[in-house]
């Protein structure tokens, strides 16, 4: 499951965000209950698709794919020395797959800033700047760990180790994060169990006020969207009051409110879309009388890896997969169709899978 950790000082609006997240009652088929524990919400991620596949299958059960967000409470300045939960939140955020990063856009009297009055870049240094220490400490102990044995063995893994490490240190010193840091695939190897925050793939979520809605001329988003630029990062804008509204409504409602505010989608689904591209994901499907279920996988992996998302059974005794396009299957209405048609495709295990492909794995034990 996709996990985003979603940061942000006090009073920028992450705690309404996350109580539309964790309000969400789409799950509530499939999961006993949205919220899995005070700080972990689960929502369903946005796809037309499967709407369309449970009409035509009729399954005893729907399964959306789902995204997971994390509330990492207690980011103040110096949480990476300690302040607010420090240790707390460093470990809760090294477990994600992304940052999002809620950022101040609007201006209210009766909400008093932390710093007492609104600069999205000030906040968003001050918090890339605690991410930025944490990892210099990671780096730092590491290296004063290794470093007499790296100068003095003939290993060159360890050697590699050090030296990359290095190379990390001295960004990390000029402030410069480590997504930003050019790494070869090796190096790549070598530091992925650190789990890096500078290394995760950030958003910035853009806090507006209503009134805001639909316009481009808000000075703060302004801001941010020129200092995301820098970091090939995206921003999404969003009026976490008016997600919070639309969470608690039905779905017919949500979608007369979306109307009424001229929006085609909610904040959150936005950001959904937004983190899927920016990780590189796809969708898959499964289908059939029992079960119609979206699986994610990272685009440029091939069936048998997307067979063991489901089962590592299916992985090991991996012999064929059948594929029919989502595309093929509404243009001719049903798979016996597609197969007449000379349209299903039998692939091997090194088949690059697409997304909308909807798949039956043959495997043996």
């Amino acid at each position: 499951m996709l996990k985003a950790g979603i940061v942000g000082l006090p009073n920028v609006g992450k705690s309404t965000l996350f109580n539309a997240i964790t309000n969400q009652h789409i799950l509530a088929e499939n999961y006993p209950f949205a919220t899995i524990d005070p700080n972990v919400g689960i929502v369903m991620v946005p796809d037309d698709r499967i709407e369309v596949l449970n009409e035509m299958y009729h399954p005893l059960k729907k399964i959306p794919t789902s995204y997971e967000f994390t509330d990492i409470a207690g980011l103040v300045k110096g949480a990476s020395k300690g302040e607010g939960l420090g240790n707390k939140f460093l470990s809760h955020i090294r477990e994600t797959d992304a940052i999002v990063e809620v950022v101040r856009c609007f201006d209210n009297d009766n909400i008093i800033h932390v710093d007492g009055d609104i600069s999205p870049l000030r906040d968003i240094e001050t918090i890339n700047l605690e991410l930025i220490i944490a990892d210099l400490d990671v780096v730092s102990a590491r290296l004063n760990r290794i470093s007499t044995k790296a100068r003095m063995t003939k290993d060159k893994k360890e050697l590699l180790e050090y030296e990359v490490l290095d190379k990390l240190k001295d960004a990390l010193e000029k402030n410069i994060p480590i997504r930003k840091v050019e790494l070869t695939e090796e190096e790549e190897k070598i530091i992925k169990s650190y789990n890096f925050l500078t290394k995760k793939p950030i958003i910035y979520l853009a806090n507006i006020k209503e009134e805001d809605i639909g316009k481009d001329d808000n000075p703060y988003v302004e801001e941010v969207v020129s200092y995301a630029k820098k970091e090939d990062a995206s921003v999404v804008p969003i009026c976490a009051k008016i997600e919070e509204e639309l969470s608690e409504l039905d779905k017919e409602e949500k979608q007369e409110m979306l109307e009424a505010l001229g929006l085609q989608q909610s904040g959150l689904d936005h950001l959904i879309q937004e983190t899927y591209r920016l990780l590189g994901l796809a969708t898959y499907f499964t289908v059939g009388p029992d079960e119609v279920r979206a699986w994610t996988f990272k685009k440029g992996m091939n069936a048998k890896k997307c067979a063991g998302i489901i089962h590592t059974d299916f992985e090991k005794g991996f012999i064929k997969a059948e594929v029919i396009s989502y595309e093929d299957l509404i243009k001719y209405g049903s798979e016996l169709k597609v197969r007449e048609n000379g349209r299903a495709r039998m692939e091997g295990k090194d088949y690059l899978m697409q997304d909308g492909d909807i798949c039956h794995f043959r495997f043996g034990r």
